[in-house]
């Protein structure tokens, strides 16, 4: 993973992680566990989160959340600073998507994404900064996509959900940052998680590589690594900012 050093170190941190129980949340628990971070591990999937939590140990936690519910949220967060005190840094992956075309689209399918990626991840963060303003300031960083910076056929309310986080991020950025708190984003490209090699296997896949310039995919180690460096000490001017690691896909 990262190599440890004074400018990412997290030693004495304590990191929220919704949705970090598989996928980039998951490989963000481990980097920042490497880190120094106490990891609060908070997932709809409490079996899976605890057996992650178990894995990479330095007192790690796992915290049961639905996140489009606000009482499950409030619950989670006030669990999580009751076991540590306190939450220095806040990872948003939470994220569901179902893609096909626009007149295709159930509504039900509209309602998920836009629940789950971005009213859910607009609750944690209100839940969370509510405790980082109270306290020493944090940062926050939600995992966007490059769905929320161009068009992407088949992605309707995906997109939706994306730009809506992008943009939401934003507003906290410019509320919150005067007050000790950073708020960004990571619009990855496609990510090589067990969903991702799923979707992306085979000739849509390939067609997809092709338009990015690097000609590959992301690793989750990838994503991690770019969250890492946004949440530690050598990132405190970086607010408001959606860092696209898509191997150059958008400038075309």
């Amino acid at each position: 993973m990262v190599n440890n050093n004074a400018g990412l170190s997290l030693e004495g941190r304590v990191a929220l992680v919704a949705g970090g129980a598989s996928g980039i949340g998951a490989a963000i628990c481990e980097a920042f566990a490497e880190q120094g971070a106490r990891v609060a591990i908070v997932d709809r999937n409490i079996d899976m989160a605890a057996a992650l939590a178990q894995t990479i140990g330095k007192d790690s936690a796992a915290f049961h959340c639905d996140v489009v519910e606000p009482e499950s949220v409030s619950a989670a967060v006030q669990n999580v600073v009751e076991k540590y005190g306190t939450i220095d840094i806040l990872i948003n992956c939470a994220g569901v998507a179902t893609l096909m075309p626009a007149e295709d689209l159930p509504a039900d399918a509209w309602d998920s994404m836009l629940d789950i990626n971005l009213k859910g991840a607009f609750l944690v963060c209100q839940a969370v900064g509510r405790v980082m303003l109270a306290g020493q300031g944090g940062r926050i960083v939600s995992i966007a996509s490059i769905a929320g910076n161009v068009a992407m056929d088949r992605h309707v309310a995906y997109c939706a959900s994306k730009f809506g986080l992008i943009g939401m991020s934003k507003v906290l950025a410019s509320e919150w940052g005067g007050r000790g708190i950073t708020v960004n984003t990571i619009s990855p490209t496609v990510v090589l998680t067990e969903l991702g090699k799923s979707f992306w296997d085979g000739p849509q896949g390939d067609e997809m590589k092709k338009l990015i310039p690097t000609c590959r995919f992301a690793m989750p180690d990838e994503i991690a690594w770019a969250a890492l460096f946004l949440v530690s000490d050598g990132a405190g001017m970086i607010n408001g900012v959606d860092l696209l690691v898509d191997g150059g896909f958008t400038i075309r």
